[in-house]
């Protein structure tokens, strides 16, 4: 089933997730809700947070990217429970990021190319690992979803009095994409 993405303003957005008990009431189905809104948006990564559940939960999908990144071919994963644990700061690079919580608005980021992650599978097999390159930044942008961040409070002060007017407009409502969503009333 196709959910309604929350879009700026919605309080969810602004909370921080909890951990959910692997015994999550009807998982599997929510995993499988959070991956159809997620390809039926044309997003790559979708939090929790972003369909009103304030639980750390989180779907990514980077087989578009296959002609690029190979390694990608049919990568499409859950992370149940995910927690960044270590940054490596040694090389950061700056990219446009975009969210489907913010329709119409992408602006450069720079984040860390390499974090230490833990979580969940679908399997409920824990995991502790080095995770690198654009899936690291993918992991990046939806764990501040499940922290209560959105990738616009990581832009340089001046980008963001750019986007301010965009921001006020998603907060009044004021939302236009071709995907459902729930904004604030």
């Amino acid at each position: 089933m196709t959910l309604p993405i929350y879009t700026y303003g919605q309080p969810v957005l602004r909370k921080v997730a909890e951990d959910i008990p692997l015994d999550y009431p009807n998982l599997k189905e929510l995993i499988a809700d959070m991956f159809e809104t997620m390809y039926k948006s044309d997003g790559v990564g979708l939090a929790a947070p972003q369909i009103g559940k304030p639980i750390r939960l989180v779907v990514v999908t980077l087989d578009v990217l296959k002609d690029e990144y190979p390694e990608y071919a049919d990568f499409n994963r859950a992370y149940i429970n995910p927690h960044i644990v270590e940054y490596d700061d040694s090389e950061t690079v700056s990219m446009e990021e975009g969210c489907l919580s913010l329709p119409g608005i992408h602006e450069p980021v720079r984040r860390p190319t390499r974090i230490r992650m833990q979580w969940v599978d679908e399997e409920l097999k824990a995991h502790d690992e080095w995770i690198e390159s654009y899936l690291a930044r993918v992991l990046q942008h939806e764990v501040d979803h499940l922290e209560g961040k959105v990738f616009t409070d990581r832009i340089a002060p001046l980008r963001k009095q750019l986007v301010k007017s965009k921001l006020s407009a998603l907060q009044r409502g004021k939302v236009n994409c071709s995907y459902r969503v729930k904004p604030i009333r």
